[in-house]
Parts: structure tokens; C-alpha cells; sequence
């Protein structure tokens, strides 16, 4: 069978988008340029005066849907994004994020190949601001406990899943503004097969006003609450003690699968 033959599954990207107007060109081009078969590109800007608009008007017609309106912020746009989807793969890019070049083609061969796995997840690299390279972040498979007693190592723009499990946990939580990629991922991992490639899938730009950064009270107050949820009221000694040993062991890992070296 030939590159022409083959039959890709329908890859849906959802950019959500506010006032990222520097950014949001980059990020486009990153997913328009792809030249994937079967992609659907939706983008959702929550009413922003920043020249966004303009942009996503430049770029339409390689849309399948886009809108500019208020909304609940980040979670609300991405679930209304992913309510308008089709695809029979699901993935989110951030507006101030990339795709790196034939990144989708990839993942549509991996899911091709592997119709066991439901979720995988690549690595990224690292950007400033002005888009230099900064630090080739190299990760590790996925382990549940892990990402409930550490903080969350998956890279969220280098990460696709099957809509059948995404519609099967219920989707994006709305009530969720920063950590609603960590939640996302624990409640997947309760029906879903996860893995990892060791394929550089993606650029996250690293820069102090991103909202993980400018946001960190908040989302460590999620990532507390996700904690409570999932694993239950702990002693604070239980808490701590298992924290330590959960970052011993993924210190571990990571040294042994060479990811400090990259």
C-alpha cells in the first residue's frame, strides 16, 4: 500500500484564543502548513481587540469553524471548540504554541497502527517569546501515580486521544481554569490506554505571563483539589512522604530513559 492509500483518521485542533494576537499567526501557520489529509482546524477567540480577528479572517478558509465572542475563559472555549468537532482524533493547540512540521501525519500513522492505544503523548521543545529555543523537554511513559503525586509531565500540545474516550469521560471540565489538562488526563487514564513516543511534536512557549506561571496560586489550588478528588483526604505526613517518593522515583526514570540529556 502506498503514502496515497492510506486511509488517515479525521484529526480535529482546537486554539483557543484571547488578546494572543503576537502570537496567534505562528501558531496557525503551524497547523494550516501540516498537509495532513483529513484535518479540521477550529479556532476560538473569546472576544479579543487585539487584532486577533484580523488574523483568523487571513486564514479562514482553511477553517472549519472559528467565532470570536466572550466566553467562561480557557476550558469554556475548549470545550466549545471540541462540542464542534468531528475528528475521530482530538488534540488542543495553544495560541502562543506550534506544531512542529509533520507532526500530524505521525500521529495519524501511530493511531493507524496502534488501535489499542487511545491516548499518546510526544515531547516538546521549549521557546522564549521571540521563539528561540530554550530547552528540548524530553519526558517519560505514563504512570498515573506519577501525575497525582507530582506535577504534570505530559506535554499538553504534543498530546492526541480518541474522541470515544474524551466523549467517554465527559470532556473538558469548564469548571477547571488552569489544571484542566491534568484533570483531563487523570480521568482518561481510568479508561484509556496511554503511550508515549519519543518524538518532538510540539513548541511551548516558555515566557513569565504564560497563565501556568502568572497563574500559580490558582492552579496549585486546582491541582489540590484534583488531588482530594482522586486520591482522597491524607495526613499531612502521608502527603508529603509520598510526594518525596514520588519525585525520587521519577528523578529516577528520567535519569535512567536519558531524559536530562537531550
Amino acid at each position: 500500500m502506498t503514502e496515497q492509500d492510506v486511509s488517515y483518521p479525521r484529526i480535529s485542533v482546537v486554539t483557543c484564543s484571547y488578546n494572543q494576537g503576537s502570537f496567534l499567526e505562528d501558531t496557525i501557520v503551524s497547523v494550516v502548513s501540516q498537509e495532513y489529509p483529513d484535518l479540521e482546524y477550529i479556532v476560538v477567540d473569546g472576544g479579543s481587540r487585539d487584532g486577533s480577528v484580523e488574523i483568523i479572517r487571513k486564514y479562514e478558509s482553511r477553517l472549519a469553524w472559528w467565532v470570536s465572542e466572550p466566553d467562561g475563559g480557557q476550558s469554556d472555549a475548549l470545550a466549545k471548540g471540541f462540542e464542534k468537532a468531528t475528528g475521530d482524533i482530538l488534540c488542543w493547540l495553544c495560541s502562543d504554541d506550534m506544531l512542529e512540521r509533520g507532526a500530524l501525519l505521525e500521529v495519524g500513522r501511530f493511531f493507524l497502527d496502534h488501535p489499542d492505544v487511545d491516548v499518546v503523548f510526544g515531547d516538546t521543545t521549549q521557546i522564549n517569546r521571540e521563539g528561540a529555543v530554550t530547552r528540548r523537554y524530553k519526558t517519560f511513559p505514563f504512570s498515573r501515580w506519577l501525575l497525582l503525586n507530582t506535577r504534570n509531565y505530559i506535554p499538553q500540545p504534543s498530546t492526541f486521544w480518541r474522541r470515544q474516550v474524551y466523549e467517554r469521560v465527559g470532556g473538558i471540565d469548564r469548571s477547571i481554569d488552569v489544571a484542566m489538562d491534568t484533570d483531563l488526563w487523570l480521568r482518561l487514564s481510568e479508561v484509556a490506554r496511554f503511550q508515549h513516543v519519543p518524538r518532538y511534536w510540539s513548541r511551548m512557549r516558555m515566557y513569565p505571563e504564560i497563565k501556568s506561571r502568572a497563574l500559580w496560586r490558582e492552579n496549585l489550588a486546582e491541582l489540590l483539589k484534583l488531588e482530594a478528588r482522586y486520591l482522597g483526604t491524607r495526613g499531612t505526613v502521608s502527603r508529603w512522604a509520598t510526594r518525596a517518593i514520588a519525585k525520587i522515583v521519577r528523578i529516577g526514570y528520567k535519569v535512567r530513559l536519558g531524559c536530562y540529556w537531550t
